[in-house]
């Protein structure tokens, strides 16, 4: 715990925080529709992981394809988790970035990089530190080839930009 105080008042912070999920109040879209993998799917709060079990998005082989979660205001980004399908495919996310900001430009993937995804294994999910960075909007999009993109399902953690505290937990 590391507290500080201005002469009575202190605020704390605990580096064991437990930051809420932030996106399954948000608006989904996607560059298109493949396969019945509605964009929602990827915000269902089921980690879900074969394509069979209908939680998981999916668009068409797009060329640069993309999905955008909308907060509806604008958040300091904690992490992004990202669950990656199991049953086939796994490897397609591989070098997909995730992108946070508060433009639209180019369907929102043009606002700065908080990652690049190497590999995720299939089935498993992996967390993505994006540092408070500033955003309405956090994008996954894959640049440079035409490929399916498919999302078990996405976590974003965060606070409201106006708070002025880090997080307030104990």
């Amino acid at each position: 715990v590391s507290c500080v105080c201005i002469y009575e008042s202190c605020v704390c912070m605990y580096e064991s925080c437990v930051y809420p999920n932030i996106a399954k109040g948000g608006n989904v879209i996607q560059s298109s529709l493949g396969w019945n993998g509605v964009p929602e799917r990827a915000i269902d709060g089921n980690r879900a992981s074969i394509y069979g079990q209908e939680s998981c998005s999916h668009t068409q082989n797009d060329l640069k394809p993309w999905w955008r979660l909308d907060l509806l205001k604008t958040y300091k980004i904690k992490t992004v988790t990202i669950t990656n399908r199991k049953d086939c495919c796994h490897e397609r996310i591989n070098g997909a970035e995730i992108r946070i900001g508060n433009s639209l430009n180019d369907n929102g993937n043009d606002n700065p990089r908080c990652a690049v995804i190497s590999s995720i294994a299939a089935g498993t999910s992996e967390t993505f530190t994006c540092n408070g960075m500033e955003g309405r909007y956090v994008n996954i999009v894959i640049p440079g080839r035409a490929e399916y993109l498919t999302l078990c399902e996405v976590e974003v953690t965060g606070i409201e930009s106006d708070d002025s505290i880090e997080y307030a937990c104990g």
